[in-house]
């Protein structure tokens, strides 16, 4: 799946299950690795991290396409200006959020935290760094039928 604007470009694939063997616990059987490479005015980096179970990435579809449809409410810094994800998951390395919306395009957030944030913001600061990506309609419907071919190779299991 690529979210990418003129400025800023994250790339996301599901690669292989974190087991290759399944071994009975709905858990461990379900976490996906996810490869990311993110490229902004600040850097480039790329992680591999199993940092989703196979439900958690299909509602990754789901919101992208719920953004698309404008269903998303906006979501700003709380009252302690902290960021907090629209669409977090059990790992909190990779979230989602939306920072704007206009009749034209919307601005989603890649929030990337621990092993998946960039190596000079490595730190304790869960879902604090963020990747703002300006995309279209079209654009965030494209992505998530990218994701979800991509993940029509990993079931649950």
């Amino acid at each position: 799946m690529l979210l990418s604007d003129r400025v800023c470009r994250v790339e996301l694939h599901p690669v292989r299950y974190q087991f290759a063997a399944a071994r009975g616990d709905s858990y461990d059987d379900n976490w996906l690795v996810i490869d990311g490479t993110v490229t902004t005015p600040e850097g480039s980096w790329s992680f591999a991290e199993p940092c989703l179970l196979t439900d958690e990435a299909r509602r990754v579809t789901s919101w992208l396409r719920a953004v698309a449809a404008g269903t998303v409410p906006v979501t700003g810094p709380d009252g302690e200006g902290e960021l907090c994800p629209d669409l977090g998951f059990i790992e909190p390395l990779l979230a989602f959020s939306l920072a704007d919306r206009s009749e034209e395009r919307s601005v989603i957030r890649v929030h990337l935290s621990l092993e998946a944030a960039p190596p000079w913001q490595r730190g304790d600061d869960v879902y604090q760094y963020a990747v703002g990506v300006r995309m279209d309609a079209a654009a965030l419907l494209h992505a998530a039928d990218q994701w979800d071919r991509a993940l029509m190779r990993y079931p649950s299991r």
